[in-house]
């Protein structure tokens, strides 16, 4: 089965479509699809609902999809570095599903390793809590949460062989394991394909056995929010 393509959109083939549901890897803008992400955007579609800790920042990341009009709900955890989403959101063009990020993260773990809900404790007594099932363990409340399983989950690697092996480097490792594995298809983009055999089995965070597709590109790797301190007079 062929696993490597060419480019963004090659991968992206007949995948697309308006109204799916999609699961995104990333943090902040640490291990984001961005190459995926711009591919999606020049495809048109529309309707979209996916989730994702956050919608990247305003003109970069998932945050291009704000700007073109192309998300309908955001699932995220995280969503304070984007006006434009403030502006949507607060004008009604956006939905917002609030999850805290344990919750979201565990939500696409669950989905992808064919388990439909699971309890948490997270949330409760707050708005997260409202509308879902309580349930009563050792006299403390928990409430339902249940899995995801998107159309589609795109994420970002370190490196992987040709077989789908997936190798993310500190941060992006937070999110990108889980939304690789909620996605009935998933297509990632890495730094570097390396021999198949070259990687040690006990390096290896994510079986190829989740990946369907993939890349290997350049990445901009922009830095979020630069923090410097001022050079000492000599």
């Amino acid at each position: 089965m062929k696993k490597v393509y060419a480019n963004a959109t090659e991968a992206l083939d007949g995948l697309l479509h308006d109204g799916m549901f999609i699961s995104a890897g990333g943090f902040g803008l640490c291990g984001i699809p961005e190459l995926l992400i711009d591919a999606i955007v020049d495809s048109g579609v529309k309707e979209l609902t996916i989730a994702s800790n956050n919608c990247g920042i305003d003109g970069f990341g998932l945050g291009k999809l704000l700007d073109t009009k192309q998300i309908k709900k955001m699932l995220s955890s995280y969503v304070g570095e984007n006006a434009e989403f403030m502006r949507q959101y607060l004008s009604g063009e956006l939905e917002l599903e609030f999850n805290p990020q344990g919750t979201l993260a565990e939500r696409m773990r669950a989905g992808g390793s064919g388990i439909p809900g699971f309890y948490t404790k997270t949330g409760v007594g707050t708005r997260i809590a409202e509308g879902k099932e309580v349930k009563i363990f050792d006299g403390e409340e928990y409430i339902l949460e249940r899995g995801i399983v998107a159309d589609l989950s795109i994420v970002k690697a370190w490196k992987a062989d040709d077989t789908g092996n997936l190798v993310f480097r500190k941060t992006a490792r937070n999110f990108n394991p889980p939304a690789a594995m909620s996605g009935k298809i998933c297509v990632a983009e890495v730094e570097e394909i390396v021999p198949r055999g070259s990687l040690d089995p006990d390096h290896i965070h994510l079986p190829g056995i989740y990946v369907h597709r993939l890349i290997q590109g350049q990445h901009e790797k922009r830095i979020e929010k630069i923090t410097t301190r001022k050079r000492e007079e000599v």
